[in-house]
């Protein structure tokens, strides 16, 4: 029986607004939290005054709340400083540490090793003392480093696991002395691969990664981007893709996390999203439209809905509607070539005679001018839209009535 409450943290610096791959790592944790019935603490390492970056806090806060995380405990370290002065000062006091101009310096031991075994795969992980330098701990201006602070805080706030990118495996070892030196217990340490972009590079702001609030802002899902994201380098047992936040919990353990690193597929994540908006209501999708802060203008909601019902099924974000519809509702944004102008002039002139409005009258007056002016219904739907292809052009124009449709062809 579980002798302890498991709790985790996910200890962003506010030095811009975080990308996916960060993110992911704030899920593992938050699922890792669930799953064991213990606590996910957001914790803002901001003791690097000079690369603090204004909103990011708050972008971080917005991530994870627009994904539907939420936090049991929420820290920021610069309202702790007086805890890491008296920390590095006990050890200064110990002969572990030494002040060199107004910083705090750890004295590591030359002799020996450090060593842990990672949660990732159960492997052992070693480094010599020999090779880990003396290193700052505290800084002239009174701030910690990430180092003396990340120990400090671990400790106060009774962190089990520290789950994290496998960038930080070479700062462990100096954790780890951190921890011997005050005498504390050491957590599980769980270094996750990285997110590699497709060139195969690891995901960073640097190569263009995008943010959880960039993805939201291009029409994707909340439901859709975290379900993608927990499979970037991990899979539940049976395989399955789709899976909801409460099928995540009860699957996710640490030991089916992937040992290498998954790759960011974005059509993968586009084919996901489109599977999650075609399982909304057409109520549910009309509002997730709007809030889109589209400029399409829609006076009659029925038409709306129906052109709804008629793109759900072949969107893959949000943004597609504007794209599949605008052209229907504005008309043609393109200049026509003369002969284009004869057939627009052509169909106007057919579709006029059509008395019983329906896709089927429709199609058969659109098959009869593309034959005798032999053009393709490319052509015919440039004509329209401006476009050469979306959503089925009878449909649409009997959705949109007989006076709409001929307006999209005056020219």
């Amino acid at each position: 029986m579980q002798e302890y409450m498991v709790r985790v943290r996910f200890a962003p610096s506010p030095t811009g607004i975080p990308h996916v791959g960060n993110i992911r790592t704030a899920l593992f944790n938050y699922f890792f939290a669930k799953k064991e019935g213990g606590k996910f603490i957001l914790r803002i390492e901001d003791t690097d005054q000079a690369r603090k970056v204004a909103g990011a806090q708050d972008a971080i806060k917005q991530s994870l709340s627009w994904l539907g995380i939420s936090w049991d405990e929420y820290i920021v370290q610069s309202e702790h400083l007086d805890d890491y002065k008296k920390y590095a000062k006990e050890l200064v006091s110990k002969g572990l540490a030494k002040e060199e101009d107004g910083a705090v310096v750890f004295i590591t031991p030359r002799e020996g090793e450090t060593s842990w075994v990672d949660k990732i795969g159960n492997k052992a992980i070693e480094f010599e003392n020999k090779d880990i330098e003396d290193f700052i701990i505290l800084k002239s201006d009174g701030f910690p480093t990430y180092h003396l602070a990340n120990v400090v805080d671990d400790n106060k706030e009774g962190v089990t696991h520290v789950i994290r990118g496998e960038d930080w495996v070479s700062s462990t070892p100096k954790h780890i002395l951190l921890y011997k030196a005050f005498g504390w217990n050491i957590p599980q340490f769980v270094h996750v691969p990285n997110i590699l972009g497709p060139d195969k590079s690891k995901l960073s702001k640097r190569r263009g990664a995008k943010s959880v609030l960039d993805f939201k802002k291009e029409g994707f899902l909340p439901e859709a981007l975290l379900n993608y994201l927990m499979l970037l380098g991990w899979s539940p047992k049976n395989d399955r893709e789709i899976l909801s936040k409460e099928e995540i919990t009860k699957e996710f353990s640490l030991e089916n996390i992937n040992v290498s690193p998954a790759v960011f597929d974005q059509k993968k994540l586009e084919w996901m999203n489109g599977e999650y908006i075609r399982k909304l209501s057409v109520s549910d999708l009309k509002s997730k439209i709007k809030n889109q802060k589209s400029k399409i203008q829609f006076k009659n909601e029925k038409v709306l809905d129906e052109l709804i019902l008629l793109a759900q099924t072949r969107m893959k974000t949000l943004l597609d509607f504007k794209t599949l519809v605008g052209p229907l509702i504005q008309g043609s944004k393109v200049d026509l070539s003369t002969e284009e102008k004869k057939v627009a002039e052509k169909l106007k002139e057919r579709l006029s005679a059509i008395e019983q409005w329906s896709s089927e009258a429709i199609l058969t007056a659109l098959k009869e001018i593309m034959e005798s002016e032999g053009v393709k219904m490319q052509t015919v739907y440039k004509i329209f839209t401006g476009n050469e292809s979306g959503l089925p052009l009878p449909q649409s124009l009997e959705i949109l009535g007989k006076e709409k449709t001929l307006k999209l062809l005056v020219q």
